[in-house]
């Protein structure tokens, strides 16, 4: 008692005024007096810490009633925490104080407190050289594990806390908005520590009163980034959370995945989204799947439909339809709810998997489809929700039947079909008037059965020359470069020999100057025919045989 007699009595009004001098003015003469104390300030430190190693925080509180407005204005003082020692001994001093299990409001009020204090000291803190706790040594507890564990008690108590847990009194915590926004202040320099996960997504998921957001942006936006870069992994409902409260945060997830896409190999594709928890989001959300679905409309306007980008599209679709389908909730949303602007019989129709529909009925149903977009652009009827953009729109979301409708031209013993090619010639130029439209369609006819003939028979380089020279041609006066592009990447596809003829078609290519697109729809197709009930291992081959050519180009 007669230290800390000494403590309170002698030095410490003395050192509390000293602090709040140096707080007032920073120049050079307040850093060479900081300095010129600091050997007797460090001295005074350790004689308050060893004190507080025998008091709880309810009678240092009672002891040393300004304690915290000493050790608040040094924590926050530079040239005091500039120096290792001082900021060691604040450290331990701050660990002393906070209350594993609080008892009174005194206690949570502290812990508070000390949060914020921890978090900056921690912050600026090489921790594999602070020794936080004499008994860590005995203990063989490195001061990184002290640290982690003093970390993990605090959230440990702050989830308690958020959960509507009590305490002695058994009445129940009350979570006011105030309260989580400076929890979520708190937590902006700790996101990327895993103790913190377990009360980021608690507070994500607090379900407060009032119409405006009470997590401060810069957690959200500090949240977000962390999940990007992979430094924290939160569950799919902390995340989904995450997106609705803070739309920026969506809209920079929905532009890294399409970047990831865009840049990914092809049988990366599927963990990529499924790791991205959008799709499953959107389904559960209609909300989150019109924002991304905005995202997407205005990257296929800026790049033209580019086939990465249509790509990137199909594949999120594609997840998103298998999830939905998959969600078997009593009350499921209806699927017009996702494409407000489009008729509910076009959503429903292209909405079917081919994997769903048996092989004889593509035709038919591809017709469907056909008649009804034509019906709706070309002929402008009335009971069409949305116009040629959102038609065109819509149908790029769905380029599984895309590829069937090739694969239904050139392999198909019927006459070829005027639906599938105005379909084909729909999807990749959609902008083409209705008189124009029927000149390509006629020029479209010759080149498939061009192809149909060279399917049948074991074409040469020659053949294969006369065939890109004859589509060269309808190319410059038609602008039909992407739907023939990729009615010659069917056709290798779909034909027998399509590995052995790829080298031939290869350098062919090199007088179109095409390579680029060929390798994005040849991407586009390897990721359809890795579907269930596409496999095919002979097409498989002349893709990757293909694949291989153009990206060594």
């Amino acid at each position: 008692m007669a230290q800390e007699t000494a403590v309170t009595n002698v030095r410490f009004e003395h050192w509390l005024k000293k602090a709040v001098e140096w707080g007032q003015v920073t120049t050079a003469e307040s850093q060479q007096d900081v300095c010129l104390h600091l050997p007797e300030l460090q001295a005074f430190l350790l004689q308050i810490y060893e004190v507080l190693q025998n008091m709880n925080t309810t009678a240092v509180i009672q002891s040393f009633p300004l304690i915290g407005q000493l050790l608040g204005r040094l924590c926050w003082n530079p040239f005091v925490v500039a120096h290792d020692k001082s900021q060691k001994i604040l450290l331990q001093s701050l660990c002393c104080l906070y209350s594993k299990e609080p008892q009174n409001a005194v206690e949570f009020k502290a812990n508070d407190w000390i949060r914020g204090l921890l978090c900056h000291l921690i912050s600026l803190s090489d921790m594999e050289d602070i020794g936080v706790h004499p008994s860590v040594s005995t203990l063989t507890t490195t001061p990184v594990d002290y640290l982690s564990s003093l970390v993990t008690n605090m959230v440990s108590s702050l989830v308690g806390e958020l959960q509507g847990g009590v305490h002695e009194s058994n009445m129940p915590l009350r979570v006011s908005s105030e309260h989580l926004n400076r929890l979520s202040v708190f937590c902006v320099p700790l996101v990327s520590i895993p103790e913190v996960v377990p009360l980021i997504e608690v507070i994500l998921n607090c379900h407060e009163s009032g119409y405006e957001e009470c997590l401060h942006v810069a957690f959200l936006e500090s949240v977000n980034n962390a999940i990007l870069q992979r430094r924290i992994s939160l569950s799919e409902k902390a995340v989904t959370s995450l997106w609705l409260r803070h739309l920026p945060s969506l809209e920079k997830a929905t532009l890294h995945l399409i970047e990831k896409l865009l840049t990914c190999e092809t049988m990366q594709m599927k963990e990529v989204m499924k790791n991205s928890f959008l799709p499953q989001a959107s389904v559960h959300h209609p909300a989150i799947f019109l924002v991304i679905d905005n995202i997407f409309r205005k990257m296929l306007l800026d790049t033209d439909g580019n086939v990465k980008a249509l790509t990137a599209v199909q594949v999120f679709t594609r997840h998103f339809i298998q999830i939905y389908q998959q969600n078997t909730q009593q009350h499921q949303i209806p699927l017009k709810t996702y494409f407000p602007h489009v008729h509910q019989s076009l959503v429903m129709v292209l909405a079917k998997q081919p994997s769903d529909i048996p092989p004889k009925a593509w035709p038919h149903h591809l017709k469907y489809i056909a008649d009804m977009l034509k019906t709706m652009t070309e002929e402008g009827n009335l009971w069409s929700n949305g116009g040629l953009l959102e038609n065109w729109f819509f149908l790029a979301h769905f380029g599984d039947w895309l590829h069937i409708a090739a694969y239904q031209l050139l392999t198909s013993e019927n006459k070829i079909s005027d639906a599938l090619l105005w379909l084909l010639a729909f999807y990749h130029h959609p902008n083409t008037g209705f008189q124009h439209r029927m000149q390509e369609m006629a020029e479209l006819r010759c080149v498939v059965g061009h192809l149909k003939e060279l399917l049948n028979q074991t074409p040469s380089k020659a053949d294969l020359q006369a065939a890109l020279d004859s589509s060269k041609a309808i190319i410059q006066h038609f602008c039909l470069k992407n739907v023939i592009n990729q009615l010659f990447v069917s056709f290798l596809i779909f034909s027998s020999r399509g590995h052995k003829l790829a080298h031939q078609f290869f350098a062919c290519m090199d007088l179109t100057g095409d390579a680029k697109h060929i390798s994005a729809l040849l991407t586009n197709a390897e990721y359809w025919m890795n579907l269930p009930g596409f496999q095919n291992q002979e097409a498989q081959r002349t893709v990757e045989v293909l694949q291989e050519l153009f990206q060594g180009r």
